[in-house]
């Protein structure tokens, strides 16, 4: 059975215009998806919303949005705060991001789900899409395993977010991935 409509997880509004254009000259009906409970503090969390929600508009598509609840996504992680980058803390935060996304496409009925994760250089794809995978085969829908940074796909959404005049951050998102200031 081919897929008619699908959830694309967005984990921000760069990394995801490449996944959602393909996804709709693909044919599907794309309803974006933002969780952000992983973004600190809440004024980046704010940046980041704006930007999606400016893509979505871009797309001609809608985008559902995830109660913001920091503190619920702190208490889940904070035993793995020692972790490095790209560690056990950013695999349970990329379950907990495509789990709260799955649940959203089941209440939507897509019979097919995306994440725009691999699209950044600094996030292990195979790990996604194998996470992807599992949760959606155990729910009974299509995941789109795909790469989407390859063929030039992240140096297009970087292109097209500086076009499309879209905030691109500068780190992760968590509190842990925070840039420390210099001096």
């Amino acid at each position: 059975m081919t897929p008619e409509k699908a959830l694309l997880h967005a984990c921000c509004a760069p990394d995801a215009i490449v996944p959602w254009r393909v996804l709709v000259d693909e044919g599907l009906d794309v309803v974006g998806y933002f969780y952000g409970s992983n973004i600190h503090p809440a004024d980046e969390y704010s940046k980041r919303r704006e930007a999606v929600e400016r893509l979505a508009r871009e797309m001609g598509g809608s985008v559902v949005f995830a109660p913001y609840e920091p503190e619920t996504w702190m208490a889940k992680v904070r035993h793995l705060a020692g972790e490095p980058e790209g560690g056990k803390r950013c695999a349970l935060c990329f379950a907990l991001q495509l789990e709260s996304a799955l649940a959203e496409a089941l209440i939507r009925r897509c019979d097919a789900m995306a994440t725009s994760l691999t699209v950044s250089p600094h996030k292990d794809p195979d790990m996604i899409n194998a996470l992807g995978r599992a949760l959606c085969r155990a729910a009974g829908i299509e995941w789109v395993d795909r790469i989407w940074r390859k063929g030039g796909g992240f140096a297009l959404s970087v292109e097209e977010s500086r076009r499309l005049g879209l905030y691109r951050q500068k780190y992760c998102g968590c509190i842990y991935s925070i840039p420390k200031k210099e001096g």
